[in-house]
């Protein structure tokens, strides 16, 4: 299970905050199938919101419990029947580019940072 800080959650609920859920757990509770289909859109999204159908608040927990232990992803937030989870992707992000040494910035331009 990947574990994140308080400023990672925090900044994670913010950006997960618009997000629609992409998954459904029925009646059925976690079967293999929904565990695969979770799979599969944390492989090409890195911040996933899932709908749970289930009125007990532990069964909830557990399910959430059990889905970070197993796909080794991270829990970010559980408000009533929708939870966050966060893996992230394999993909390496670019390196931001720098700036090019020279004339340093003026006031204005660093007003607008």
């Amino acid at each position: 299970m990947l574990n994140l800080s308080v400023t990672q959650r925090r900044d994670l609920k913010a950006r997960a905050h618009p997000l629609n859920p992409v998954v459904i757990i029925g009646n059925a509770g976690l079967t293999p199938a929904v565990l695969d289909e979770i799979e599969r859109s944390l492989k090409s999204h890195d911040l996933l919101k899932i709908r749970v159908m289930n009125d007990d608040r532990e069964a909830r927990a557990s399910m959430l419990q059990e889905i970070c232990t197993i796909l080794h992803a991270g829990s970010v937030q559980h408000i009533g029947k929708i939870l966050v989870v966060y893996r992230p992707l394999d993909i390496p992000l670019a390196s931001p580019t720098k700036r090019k040494k020279g004339k340093p910035l003026t006031k204005k331009q660093l007003g607008n940072r």
